[in-house]
Order: structure tokens, then sequence, then C-alpha cells
């Protein structure tokens, strides 16, 4: 019976994850409306030793999201359960909560979770940098797609 319990035990804790590398995004102008806003920045995941693996991001913010911004830069921790990612295996659909406020240039935290099996977590390096007037508050969703 106990062996079962500590089986059980084990069978539950979750998978451990290496953060990997970081992954920079950077994009032009975008217009938010009160429904929501979609953005497409060109992204690059970088780990060493490997070669620079690079992705098309299309984020979209659905709530209140009133503003013009000039350029936008991300940077995250990438955190996978495996050290060393293959070409594209980040790919897929995160999804995190945001609440922002921004004037001239603002900050802002988001984590998201996603990509194969919703095992890649991306934290943020650094605060969220914008150019221009914004405030922000709502469901954000981010698909990565393997790029040039």
């Amino acid at each position: 019976m106990l062996a079962a319990l500590v089986s059980t035990a084990q069978a539950q804790q979750p998978v451990q994850k290496v953060q990997v590398g970081v992954l920079e995004c950077k994009g032009g102008p975008s217009i938010g409306f009160i429904v929501g806003a979609v953005t497409n920045l060109a992204c690059v995941l970088r780990v060493n030793g490997l070669p620079e693996d690079y992705y098309i991001a299309t984020i979209q913010k659905i709530g209140l999201d009133i503003g013009i911004t000039e350029s936008t830069a991300l940077a995250w921790s990438v955190f996978a359960p495996i050290a060393q990612p293959g070409r594209g295996d980040i790919a897929g659909t995160y999804v995190g909560v945001d609440a922002m406020a921004a004037a001239v240039v603002g900050v802002g935290g988001n984590v998201l979770l996603g990509g194969s099996n919703n095992s890649i977590a991306l934290q943020p390096l650094s605060v969220q940098a914008e150019t221009g007037l914004i405030v922000a508050a709502g469901l954000e969703s981010m698909t990565l797609q393997p790029g040039r």
C-alpha cells in the first residue's frame, strides 16, 4: 500500500523546467481599440551553443486596449522540460493575464504558458517597453510560428 502511495505521489509531480534561452521580439506601430488589438512581432530564440531560431509572434489582447504605439520590444526567459530545444520546438499558442498602463515608455509583465503540450513557460526577462500612449488590461494570447 505504501509503495502505491509513493508511486502515485511521484507520478503527480510536475515536470521540472530548465531555462534554455532568451526569446526577444520586436515590432513596429500598432493601434489598440476598446475590444482589443493584434500585434505581429519578429522574434529570435537565443540558446547558448545553438544557431539562432527565428519566429513570428502574433499577440492578441482581448479587453480594454486604447491607444497607439510606435514600437514594441519584449524579452522572455524560456523554460522547457529539455535543455536544448530543436528548431521550431517552442512554436505554439501561449496564454497569460496582462494588466498594463503605459505613457510614452510603459512597463508591464506578461507570464505566458503554452507551446507543445503547454510544456513551455515564457517568463519576462525584463519589463515590456513600448513607445507611445496606451492603456490596456485583459487576457493576452500569443502564437509563435517558425519564421526566417
